[in-house]
């Protein structure tokens, strides 16, 4: 019986798990010990009996057969708790199972609990008042960044090889960045977000924290795909794994923009992203070029519009349950209310044209832009915290808007590990063409071929 759970990446566990180096039920129970005694605070909700039930007869002949996944808190599945992280929704259960669990568990995957997420997903830590800080399992104390910072520590951290996560401003690639992951967004509708598909403000799309590239690709195979519950989803790609590393990036065109002429960027950080990019390069083939990257930052109006969706989900409890809210939220919802109209939505959508226009400028020049994912490393893991009781927040202001604009517009993005600072991981962040993921995949193997990243942190508190 092995004491820890599985450190490689998922796909070396089915295949562990096929040759009888494993069995699913030592790792559900290996994984179930691990989750009890780490300190992350990663996992909000168990479910043991239930997780140790179907891995002991798990069909390993799938493509997840028998893998323990962690399921982001803010992801339906019908049974278990659905409060959103906040304590204005406290008891809630979920009435029905995302398409993408779905899909996941038809594939063998078994939920062995929720990870934890911010308020609503609303802010890029994952810190809330019902279930409190997950940690960052490179440094306890710092963050695990958000709002999919829950499954980021877990997979980081050694509890799960691979868990869902969700990306409407960054809250994949954030905390795969600081947690040393990949963590892809793909073209938007590439995963279906259905049943009950919220349409608006169409910058959400799912998908896993990783540890490895052919992990990403093998949910790709298992979980996109076009579903009528979801209008805005792409037709199915056959071989997201079996082609990986087979498309000529020889001879295609790339920019390097650390800060996307958006951002404020530690220079330590500047420096990692143009050698890792440069280095990239070089080894794919690709031809740097100089073009002129300023892309708009929508911060403000696009926080604003994301806000119709809580207002919705809060219903008739708004707005006795303000103080139920983080304070973020519940700022933001009033001033939605005060300030949010005909003419506001108007110049969101001239905004979001604009950063259309500007975004197919560059790839009118380009085949990829690389950035930065955040513009530092981890940091403090309670700052919004301190916020929520009247501290002063010292964490990067600008976090996010690296990010947010890929979501705004659609293009896929990818963010890999390179080189360390502090000790601390820093994301390399690769973003393409629409419907181009693949390529992508082929960059972010490419890194992981030629420098290699931990599959975990270091000091996993296993």
């Amino acid at each position: 019986m092995t004491d820890s759970p599985w450190l490689g990446d998922t796909c070396s566990l089915v295949e562990a798990f096929r040759s009888g180096e494993r069995h699913p039920v030592e790792e559900m129970t290996a994984t179930l010990a691990a989750i009890e005694a780490s300190t992350l605070n990663a996992f909000t909700h168990l479910e043991p009996e239930q997780a140790l039930e179907a891995a002991s007869h798990a069909d390993v002949s799938q493509p997840f057969g028998g893998v323990p996944i962690g399921i982001k808190a803010l992801t339906p599945v019908q049974g278990w708790p659905h409060d959103e992280c906040s304590a204005a929704l406290v008891g809630e259960v979920a009435d029905h199972t995302s398409l993408h669990v779905e899909r996941l568990q038809e594939a063998g995957a078994i939920g062995v609990g929720q990870t934890n997420a911010s308020e609503f997903g609303g802010l890029n830590v994952s810190i809330n008042r019902v279930y409190g800080i997950t940690h960052n399992p490179w440094q306890n104390g710092l963050t695990a960044g958000g709002s999919s910072g829950g499954s980021a520590s877990a997979v980081a951290g050694g509890l799960v090889t691979i868990a869902t996560a969700g990306d409407g401003g960054g809250s994949i690639r954030i905390p795969g960045a600081f947690n040393g992951l990949v963590g892809m967004k793909g073209t938007a509708g590439r995963i279906p977000r259905g049943p009950k598909t919220e349409i608006f403000p169409m910058t959400v799309v799912t998908g896993p924290m990783a540890r490895s590239v052919r992990d990403v690709c093998r949910w790709y195979d298992v979980a996109a795909g076009y579903d009528s519950r979801d209008p805005y989803s792409l037709p199915k790609i056959e071989g997201w794994e079996r082609d990986l590393g087979s498309f000529d990036l020889r001879g295609k065109r790339a920019v390097i923009a650390p800060n996307l002429g958006i951002a404020v960027l530690r220079p330590e950080v500047e420096t990692r992203v143009r050698e890792a990019a440069e280095l990239l390069a070089r080894d794919a083939g690709l031809e740097l070029v100089e073009v002129p990257v300023n892309l708009p930052g929508l911060g403000y109006e696009w926080a604003l519009t994301n806000l119709c969706q809580l207002k919705r989900a809060l219903g008739d409890r708004w707005p006795d349950c303000r103080d139920d809210l983080t304070t973020e939220i519940a700022f933001g919802l009033t001033l939605a209310e005060q300030h949010f109209d005909l003419d506001m939505m108007a110049r969101c959508e001239i905004a979001r044209t604009e950063a259309n226009e500007r975004m197919a400028e560059v790839f009118d020049s380009v085949d990829f832009i690389f950035a930065a994912t955040n513009p530092d490393v981890a940091f403090g893991a309670e700052v919004y915290l301190n916020q929520l009781v009247g501290g002063r927040a010292v964490g990067p202001e600008n976090n996010g808007a690296l990010t947010i604009p890929a979501n705004i517009v659609g293009n896929p993005a990818i963010s890999v590990p390179i080189e360390a600072l502090d000790g601390l991981p820093v994301g390399l962040q690769i973003i393409g063409r629409h419907h181009e993921d693949q390529l992508l995949f082929d960059l972010a193997a490419i890194v992981e071929r030629e420098r290699p990243w931990p599959l975990v942190a270091p000091s996993a508190p296993v």
